[in-house]
């Protein structure tokens, strides 16, 4: 054997060394790993043996199994949840768009049952319940150590049902009880209107259901000569991601809207803008609060960083997790979180949320003395065409009125919201600049 040979003969023996010995190291891995699984599934079997032994209360198999598996999503985050056969099927209730209920979203932070949002014009709304609050108790019963869905099933009956839960309010001393209602819940996702003495078009979107495109659509295509658009997304818990995409492209013409990234790398997408798909370039301005979650996160995120639209108010919810339900059989399922979204920019929603370009806190606008006798001389006109109306109710001016207030944000009312009236203001300053 030459030397060449010699040595082309070691190199391959080395090799066939060094194989050997990662695909024993392999193996000896998957040794462990599996004798790892075994030795934490006996763990598991004993702990429920137990339970079912020596528990004081008689509890059936059935029943242990379906509390290890609820505790099990408890624990891996706020959204992960196991739906048993009624919680299934009150998740099919909700989703068909009519139930009875209190009218909020609510969500997990820092262990909290917190409200995210109240819908407007419902039961909860009504009763003055706020994004933010902290909801102790459900009829006297704590909710430390609840679940999200186990919360909402008590929450939710039949309409014109009490209910009292107990709030902690931040500024309020201590908490306080709001006694409640229930109704059924239908919700408008979409109006316009325009803004009183000003041309610029307001639509608000209360929450992403299905029809949230077409009828933002609709809204701007009725008003192409506005001076710029108002989209506010206020106490708006979020809902479906293909309306929150398909909403951003109407204003981005190219460019990452949002990406999906999990675990599986069959999850992780990007959705991107169509240029084809772009309706409007009017100068934008997006209102939010702390009830803005989810997918009004990813809209005024994903504008912000595409430097499209002004964002006002305060800091968001911060839920930027993907969950899907997963069916276990015909009557059980598990709402498993599976991935997290992220801006254009890399950056997360998740317990973070969208922080404004202008931040401005809830309140009225604050009036000097010749604004302030403009305001009385308004409130004495409504006062006296109300005294009219009480002599003929089919007045004409009050027809007009009722149709105005219908179709125009007034006066009146911006004046009472000083986040809406900064965004008026900013609209004035985008428009010049686009000139």
């Amino acid at each position: 054997m030459n030397k060449f040979t010699r040595s082309f003969a070691l190199k391959i023996t080395g090799a066939l060394l060094i194989s050997s010995v990662a695909v024993n190291a392999l193996f000896a891995k998957t040794e462990d790993e599996a004798s790892a699984k075994l030795e934490a599934l006996s763990k598991l079997t004993k702990t429920i043996s137990t339970v079912e032994k020596y528990y004081v209360d008689d509890i059936k198999f059935k029943e242990i199994i379906d509390k290890a598996i609820a505790g099990l999503m408890q624990n891996l985050d706020a959204h992960s949840s196991f739906l048993n056969e009624k919680a299934y099927k009150d998740m099919q209730v909700q989703t068909s768009g009519e139930f009875g209920g209190l009218g909020i979203t609510v969500g997990m932070k820092d262990s909290a049952l917190t409200v995210i949002s109240p819908i407007e014009d419902t039961p909860a709304d009504k009763a003055g319940i706020k994004a933010g609050d902290i909801i102790l108790r459900i009829d006297g019963n704590s909710t430390i150590g609840t679940t999200i869905d186990e919360a909402v099933n008590k929450m939710r009956g039949k309409p014109k049902t009490p209910i009292t839960i107990t709030i902690l309010r931040k500024g309020e001393q201590k908490p306080f009880d709001v006694k409640i209602i229930r109704d059924l819940i239908k919700v408008e996702s979409v109006y316009a209107k325009m803004i009183e003495n000003e041309n610029i078009l307001y639509i608000r979107v209360t929450n992403f259901d299905k029809n949230v495109v077409t009828k933002v659509k609709e809204a701007i295509k009725e008003h192409p000569k506005a001076n710029g658009i108002i989209l506010d997304l206020r106490n708006n818990p979020g809902g479906l991601l293909n309306q929150a995409v398909d909403l951003v492209d109407l204003f981005v013409d190219n460019g990452i809207i949002v990406s999906q990234k999990g675990r599986d790398t069959s999850e992780n997408v990007e959705y991107k803008a169509s240029a084809s798909k772009t309706l409007s370039k009017l100068p934008l301005v997006v209102l939010v609060n702390g009830g803005s979650a989810s997918a009004s996160e990813i809209v005024s995120g994903s504008l912000q960083d595409h430097k499209r639209a002004v964002i006002i108010g305060e800091n968001t919810f911060g839920k930027g997790s993907v969950q899907v339900i997963l069916p276990i059989d015909d009557t059980e399922a598990l709402r498993l979180t599976i991935a997290r979204y992220y801006l254009p920019s890399g950056r997360t929603i998740q317990a973070v949320g969208v922080t404004p370009d202008v931040v401005v806190h809830p309140g009225k606008v604050p009036q000097s003395d010749d604004s302030a006798f403009s305001i009385k001389e308004s409130e004495l006109k409504a006062h006296l065409k109300s005294e009219l109306n009480k002599i003929n109710p089919t007045s004409e001016g009050n027809k007009t009125e009722a149709k105005d207030d219908k179709n125009i944000i007034t006066q009146k009312k911006v004046d009472e919201d000083i986040q809406l009236k900064t965004a008026i203001d900013t609209i004035k300053i985008l428009k010049i600049k686009q000139q």
